[in-house]
């Protein structure tokens, strides 16, 4: 049974327990429901602002249960099982001390990468991260997520069938290009402040 045939049995629930389930364990097609759901907005035969705030509930909600399924049960079982799998001590606290660093882009991000926004939320709660941070960027990513899908398929609503085609054939192309462009604005960013800091002051030229 195909997206638009479960869409037209279920209707919003659909939408809003899919999204929910597929941060939790469901392989669930997110981007290409979304690209329905703001197609049949673009049709009119259903309201993209109502959809729009079922999508986004049921993905926060998903990222927030496996938030705290890693943060109540990730770290036992790390210490469990961590040794079996080569996850040291010291590798956990390297891995910690990246994500505390660069880790909020990654739950910002994520959600635009199959199979990361899967684990990011886990990953949060596990390495400890607190909820107002876990819950900024893993709030703020998903509305973006949710907004862009939605929107793309009001948008082009016309190309339906070559919307689709697009994303389903370049989606990790487009990702790629996203990360290499944050990457970039990363490095020259951090160049601009290190050239800043290397500046002596005017009394230590003197």
């Amino acid at each position: 049974m195909n997206i638009e045939a479960l869409f037209e049995q279920y209707g919003y629930a659909f939408l809003f327990v899919g999204l929910l389930l597929e941060f939790i364990a469901l392989p669930f097609p997110g981007e290409l429901t979304m690209l329905y759901v703001g197609y049949l907005s673009y049709l009119g035969v259903i309201d993209g602002w109502t959809a729009l705030l079922l999508a986004f509930t049921g993905t926060t909600l998903g990222m927030t249960v496996t938030y705290f399924v890693g943060l109540k049960v990730g770290m036992p079982f790390i210490q469990r099982v961590g040794k079996w799998v080569f996850i040291t001590p010291s590798k956990f606290d390297k891995t910690q001390k990246w994500f505390n660093k660069r880790g909020n882009f990654l739950i910002f991000i994520g959600y635009f990468i199959p199979g990361v926004r899967h684990v990011t939320g886990y990953l949060t709660g596990i390495l400890g991260s607190s909820f107002r941070t876990f819950a900024t960027y893993a709030y703020s990513g998903a509305l973006f997520w949710c907004i862009c899908f939605i929107g793309l398929g009001y948008v082009f609503g016309s190309q339906r069938d070559n919307l689709f085609y697009a994303v389903e054939r370049y989606s990790w192309r487009i990702v790629i290009i996203l990360v290499l462009i944050a990457a970039v604005v990363w490095l020259v960013k951090r160049m601009v402040l290190s050239s800043r800091h290397k500046i002596p002051k005017s009394d230590e030229v003197e």
